[in-house]
């Protein structure tokens, strides 16, 4: 039996759907990621486990019990927000242990257990510093402390890096992963960005319009899309109509194709026939848009050297391996 069972969950405002017939099911321990663009249902969906918004019809089973009819305050689900949400006049100590003096935690214990959690998260040397006297990534951490120092049964994290900037945000998802691991926690996980997703998920749920659209791991959401939003959502796929396709690879097609831009071999000879029209160089990678039979196409080349970049304008060879090919609904 799944620890988290969601069935036929249905949510909507105003007679607007939000979502319908949500069914998700999450094991223990499991680092589940709800990703997709912004509007899709992902942080409501949030917001319904964890009894901050009202559902409309359908179950929330945790561990066999059915948290709807629950008040927030008893689910024992622990959540970190976007915005930190630290009391000012409170020490990072006392913001840490206000939920234990909710529930009533004696002083010793309390104490013990901020010790603990603020040694996990790495903020033991600021226990008696205020959140104005703290970093953004610093405040994150005492939000995630916060909520885990009450040892919930599940833990929801809504978008809790998408304030901070790109290294911070790059070290703290790796530090929540590590805390995820050693703890054995139940996640949930939302973003838009599909890098964290990539790099964080045991599973990724994508969501579009109220709707799960394909959940799986990393792998198999990145290298097998079931349509053309899985596949423009996550990576940065050539997508093409089965008419243009037909043009590219000069044979009939007749569904949608994706390619992914690194499948695609640059050479001075290959099948196909192409001239480099623009480059961008991201760092390791050097993004080329290549015509193609009239066709315009995405490729990425690892940036070896130097030496190895070709010039604007450039002709060039194409191959492209027909595994390289994903046909979509």
């Amino acid at each position: 039996m799944s620890f988290i069972s969601i069935e036929k969950l249905q949510k909507s405002y105003t007679g607007t759907p939000v979502f319908s017939d949500i069914n998700l099911h999450i094991d223990k321990g499991e680092f589940i990621t709800l990703l997709g663009p912004s509007g899709c249902g992902k942080s409501t969906l949030l917001r319904c486990i964890a009894g901050l918004t009202p559902v409309d019809s359908g179950r929330i089973l945790l561990d066999g019990q059915d948290l709807v009819p629950q008040t927030p305050q008893k689910r024992n689900i622990g959540m970190v927000f976007q915005s930190y949400a630290l009391f000012p006049n409170m020490s990072v100590e006392q913001n840490v242990a206000f939920g234990l003096r909710m529930q009533k935690v004696s002083a010793d214990d309390s104490q013990r257990r901020v010790s603990e959690i603020l040694q996990l998260v790495e903020l033991q040397d600021f226990a008696k510093r205020y959140p104005h006297q703290l970093s953004g990534g610093q405040c994150q951490r005492v939000a995630l402390a916060r909520s885990l120092v009450t040892r919930p049964r599940l833990l929801l994290l809504d978008e809790p890096l998408s304030a901070l900037d790109a290294r911070i945000r790059k070290h703290l998802r790796e530090q929540i992963r590590a805390i995820q691991r050693e703890l054995g926690l139940t996640t949930i996980f939302v973003t838009h960005d599909q890098e964290e997703a990539l790099t964080m998920s045991d599973r990724i749920v994508l969501m579009n319009q109220g709707q799960i659209v394909q959940s799986g791991d990393a792998e198999t959401l990145y290298t097998a899309p079931v349509d053309a939003f899985a596949a423009g959502f996550i990576g940065n796929y050539n997508l093409l109509d089965a008419q243009t396709a037909s043009r590219l690879l000069q044979r009939p097609v007749d569904s949608r194709i994706a390619i992914r831009p690194e499948a695609i071999e640059l050479s001075s000879s290959g099948e196909l026939a192409g001239e480099i029209v623009s480059h961008s160089l991201l760092g390791n990678v050097i993004r080329y848009r290549v015509q193609v039979n009239g066709v315009a196409l995405v490729v990425d080349v690892l940036n070896r050297s130097a030496a190895d970049l070709q010039p604007d304008g450039q002709a060039v060879g194409l191959n492209i391996e027909p595994a390289a090919i994903r046909h979509l609904q």
